[in-house]
């Protein structure tokens, strides 16, 4: 009887609570909090930016906070929208999954765009096969790729300006809360040095690993070297000569100098065929890599967005 009366007395607080707010206006709410602007809010609601300022003016005063404070051009949120926002969010989706019917997927006549952020490698090792087959099944459909930093990236993604993220990450990293994550492969890292190179003969040790000059790719800006990031935790240091955006170039370099490339075994075996280089062990343990495809949440139930999914795993099983 005791625990009834509990959970009555819950249950008429949580109503209090939302008989408060007209449920409409969480919707406004999480399309200004991903949006940063009334006005692109108000164009994804199909409402006038003058509706929309009306509609945040009422959850204001009904949840007694401004919520969101113009900062230049952005609609910055306040301690309280950042701490409703996630949940309100998640309401939302589910919401929608319960009640809303999924919309028809015709991929043989969509013109849909999707937008994915990747690196270079990425593009190579994923998207290409993807895109490859997607001609055959969607032939009007639409890719559009971004170079973003890792950080622009994930914010992209969830706040809806990116559908897609092809993202590497290493065992230590735990940071894809409210991200779904398709897992497409796992590799190890090499040391690519060109053929003939006169101090690395049939295999590497560590100090001559040490002892030589490297290139590092850093496509992700804001990201630090895994391989750096691993030395430093040992108390030991490479000599980085060139620090490239993109894996791509990197055994060309290789190919002409003396320098050492460290990049997963998959990112150099498409241009062993076409440089002359050699593979060694990295002679020190590194983190295992992942290259993954990551999505909203709250898009999983869209049937475009499952769709490419799918066929993200027909790919991974074919090649």
């Amino acid at each position: 009887m005791q625990v009834l009366q509990f959970t009555q007395a819950v249950m008429k607080t949580m109503h209090s609570a939302l008989r408060r707010l007209d449920l409409n206006l969480l919707l406004v709410f999480d399309a200004v909090y991903r949006h940063r602007s009334v006005v692109a809010a108000a164009d994804e609601l199909a409402i006038s930016p003058s509706a929309c300022s009306h509609a945040l003016s009422r959850i204001r005063h009904s949840l007694a906070d401004e919520l969101f404070i113009r900062t230049g051009n952005s609609m910055h949120p306040t301690a309280q929208a950042e701490q409703i926002a996630e949940g309100v969010a998640d309401a939302l989706r589910i919401l929608t999954n319960q009640l809303a019917d999924p919309e028809p997927f015709a991929p043989a006549t969509s013109t849909q765009t999707f937008v994915f952020a990747a690196t270079d490698y990425a593009v190579y090792a994923l998207l290409t096969p993807l895109i490859s087959r997607l001609e055959k099944m969607a032939p009007a459909l639409k890719i559009k790729v971004l170079y973003l930093n890792r950080q622009e990236c994930l914010t992209d993604l969830r706040e809806g300006r990116v559908h897609f993220v092809l993202d590497a990450r290493h065992d230590q990293e735990n940071k894809l809360d409210g991200l779904e994550v398709l897992d497409c492969f796992t590799d190890d890292y090499v040391v690519a040095v060109r053929k003939g190179h006169p101090r690395i003969d049939t295999s590497l040790s560590l100090d001559q690993y040490l002892g030589e000059r490297h290139i590092a790719s850093l496509p992700w800006s804001d990201v630090a070297s895994v391989i750096d990031t691993t030395l430093a935790r040992q108390g030991l240091y490479r000599d980085v000569a060139v620090e490239l955006p993109s894996v791509l170039a990197a055994p060309y370099i290789i190919a002409t100098t003396d320098f050492l490339f460290t990049l997963p075994r998959r990112a150099v075996l498409p241009f062993s065929s076409a440089v002359p280089l050699v593979i060694y062990p990295v002679p020190f343990e590194t983190p295992r890599y992942t290259l993954g495809l990551l999505s909203n949440k709250q898009y999983s139930s869209s049937a475009s967005h499952r769709w490419v999914r799918e066929q993200m795993l027909a790919t991974l099983s074919a090649s």
